[in-house]
């Protein structure tokens, strides 16, 4: 009975958390999946989704967490960011992610105006996957100067030098940043400042590590709900004392500038505190 009553009570908390009106525009929202073991029929593993802002006031917030079903890409991605904007979100600048099927087009019926920015780490980490141990580093030094150029037609130049080098040897690896080319560039015409906070996901990835070891020590879940809540409590549990949310904050008072300079208008004066 007390462990059935303490369940109802996360539940209608994770609930009312997953209802709560939110800002009206946020200079980048990351997007992010992790896999969880959920035992239904057999055990199989789903995605969990999570989205994480910044706030104009330069602090984090998790935004909501939705469970996917394997389904068409972006009719589910319409459906998170159709709840975001019901609940608020008029706007958001940037968002990053990690080439997640169907974003970009549900992106931008729900925001036209925001920017979809693939995540380079991603891109590295999926291109190292297809080469040989021996050329991982070697790899990953040639494709730096594509992802540091100071523009985007200097990228395209520092691309097909890669190509020429790398091409016939790993075709997969061209193919790969050929694909997400449309998603990759958008940050390079942004601010040093801009780019240091959006070329990657490892905002949101600290907080993937703390729910990755919530759900290890609990192996496969029973159902949906139950893998759900756990993520919740484990989202619930970040930063006790206040210190990781005060280094945050100290982290993107530049990039915060950037943007109100870069996003005329989107970002307004007003909004800053």
């Amino acid at each position: 009975q007390t462990i059935s009553t303490i369940t109802d009570a996360v539940m209608e908390g994770m609930a009312e958390w997953q209802a709560r009106p939110l800002d009206r525009v946020y200079p980048v929202v990351f997007v992010d999946a992790i896999n969880v073991k959920i035992r239904d029929g057999k055990v199989a593993n789903r995605p969990i989704y999570l989205a994480m802002a910044v706030t104009v006031e330069g602090t984090r917030d998790i935004l909501g967490i939705w469970a996917g079903d394997g389904g068409e890409g972006a009719k589910h991605w319409l459906q998170v960011f159709t709840e975001l904007k019901n609940r608020g979100v008029e706007d958001v600048l940037m968002l990053v992610c990690d080439g997640l099927k169907g974003l970009p087009d549900a992106v931008e019926t729900v925001w036209p105006r925001t920017v979809v920015q693939t995540c380079i780490v991603h891109l590295i980490r999926n291109s190292i996957r297809y080469c040989a141990r021996q050329d991982w580093d070697k790899v990953a030094r040639d494709l730096k100067p594509v992802y540091t150029a100071p523009s985007e037609s200097a990228a395209t130049e520092r691309f097909l030098e890669f190509s020429e080098k790398w091409g016939s040897k790993y075709p997969a690896v061209i193919k790969l940043w050929s694909d997400a080319w449309a998603e990759m560039v958008p940050f390079l015409s942004f601010d040093v400042e801009i780019r240091k906070v959006i070329c990657s996901t490892n905002a949101i990835e600290s907080v993937n590590a703390r729910i990755r070891k919530a759900v290890r020590a609990r192996g496969h879940f029973p159902s949906e709900a139950a893998a759900l809540k756990c993520v919740y409590m484990a989202l619930m549990s970040l930063d006790p004392t206040g210190k990781g949310r005060r280094r945050w904050t100290m982290r993107w008072k530049a990039p915060l500038n950037a943007f109100q300079i870069a996003f005329d208008g989107r970002l307004t004066p007003t909004d800053q505190r």
